[in-house]
């Protein structure tokens, strides 16, 4: 097929008016323009709302929350929402420079005059921009670390430890990510028109072993997890379990503590793989019966099958993008209105018919936040309603009283503003502020 759809995407721009690919670059600009501006409205509305509250403990808080607490949480969200807006700024540059500055297709001529066209040079097109926009990023990420988690004394990392961090992930992601590219690059090219409904087979069945693999072979690799040894603590989290009919292969703490001091907890695995972990540091600043209430609150999510909802929503998402990206990779003012020549103009005519296959994933891979940023909120939505019924059950199997006090332990020391923007929480927030939260569980706070 990568055949027939590369001759097609050859003799296209002859046929094709312009109009189509000067429409779509339009287009793109448009949503891009639109994008960053709501991005930048709503952070200003979030910077602007915390300022205007930090000087004040809230005072439904005012007897939980001390005011240098407040204070320290309202200046982490406000360095984090401007750094975020220098981030925004970064990677929108960074997309107009690989799309309509014509980065990528510079990238795709270069490794088409050395290598030719094929397999190899269509995976090494995947790999250089991963690792190039890798590099691109490596600044924001080192000052985000280092520099503002070290600020507010979140950032338990020494550079050591991140260079280890991130030698093992590129190797994690060499291993893996490559061999699943490039089959889903030779379904492209092998499995006809429906390529995409076999290269989503694919992703899902690779998302789900994924799940059964992690806990046991890929976590392990980061972080040392040991048997929960608390028998208080496991005494009465077995006892909880067992109440709502919920079994486990482990309990399990992490050393949570090497990398950060944020505390938390969750569930992984899937099926008989489910285990529960403990960050370290979770443990240390909760009462036994906070962590009961934190433990109830996961458990709600697989009483209400929110991790299941939540898996079919993102395969039936995903199975959508797979048959639009099998559609809109054949059609050339999909490559000429962002920047790239699917003919290939001006490279050997031995590589003049080269698979466009990775082409259209790379700029598919792109482009796709412009539209996913409109979904967002509803998603968020759905999120935060998620988390409503967990605290809902947990509050029936624990005491509404302790998840209360866990929940503002946790929003203190992980420095979480009390008084976001009402308008920027249901656009980004996939946990309900705390004032709504606390005040649905029917919790006292005093």
């Amino acid at each position: 097929m990568a055949a027939i759809v590369a001759d097609d995407l050859h003799s296209a721009p002859m046929s094709t008016p312009l109009s189509a690919s000067l429409l779509f670059t339009m287009v793109f600009t448009f949503l891009l323009a639109l994008g960053l501006l709501a991005r930048f409205w709503l952070a200003t509305r979030q910077i602007r709302h915390v300022a205007q509250h930090r000087e004040q403990v809230p005072a439904a808080f005012a007897q939980n929350i001390s005011l240098q607490a407040h204070q320290k949480a309202a200046d982490y969200t406000l360095t984090k929402t401007q750094f975020g807006l220098l981030e925004l700024t970064w990677g929108s540059a960074a997309l107009l420079g690989w799309t309509l500055l014509g980065g990528l297709d510079l990238l795709n001529q270069i490794l088409l005059s050395w290598m030719g066209g094929g397999m190899v040079q269509q995976v090494t097109l995947l790999l250089a921009f991963v690792l190039i926009s890798g590099v691109l990023d490596l600044p924001l990420t080192l000052y985000q670390t280092f520099v503002i988690e070290e600020r507010f004394g979140f950032n338990k990392m020494t550079l050591k430890l991140w260079l280890i961090d991130l030698a093992k992930s590129s190797v994690l992601g060499l291993v893996i990510g490559l061999p699943l590219a490039a089959l889903i690059l030779w379904l492209m090219g092998a499995a006809g028109q429906l390529w995409w409904l076999w290269a989503w087979c694919v992703w899902t069945g690779f998302n789900l072993l994924l799940l059964l693999i992690y806990p046991t072979f890929i976590a392990p690799l980061f972080n040392k997890f040991k048997p929960l040894e608390d028998v208080a603590i496991q005494a009465r989290v077995t006892a909880l379990m067992q109440r709502c009919g919920f079994a486990a292969k482990g309990l399990f703490v992490m050393d949570g503590s090497k990398r950060s001091a944020h505390a938390n907890a969750y569930f992984t695995g899937f099926g008989a793989s489910k285990r529960v972990v403990f960050f370290d540091t979770l443990l240390a600043k909760l009462a036994p019966a906070e962590v009961d209430a934190v433990l109830a609150h996961e458990l709600g999510h697989f009483k209400h099958k929110h991790v299941l909802k939540r898996m079919l929503s993102l395969f039936a998402m995903s199975l959508l993008a797979f048959a639009l990206l099998g559609w809109i990779s054949t059609q050339t003012w999909f490559f000429t209105g962002l920047g790239v020549q699917p003919n290939l103009m001006g490279v050997p005519k031995a590589v003049a018919s080269a698979p466009t296959d990775a082409l259209a994933l790379l700029l598919f891979a792109l482009t796709l936040p412009l539209l996913s940023f409109f979904v967002a909120p509803l998603m968020a939505h759905f999120s935060r309603t998620h988390e409503f019924q967990a605290d809902a059950y947990a509050v029936t199997h624990t005491s509404s009283a302790d998840l209360a006090s866990a929940l503002l332990k946790l929003y203190e020391d992980n420095a979480s503003t009390l008084t976001p923007d009402p308008l920027y929480v249901r656009v980004y927030y996939s946990h309900p502020a705390a004032s709504e939260r606390l005040a649905r569980m029917g919790a006292a706070l005093g």
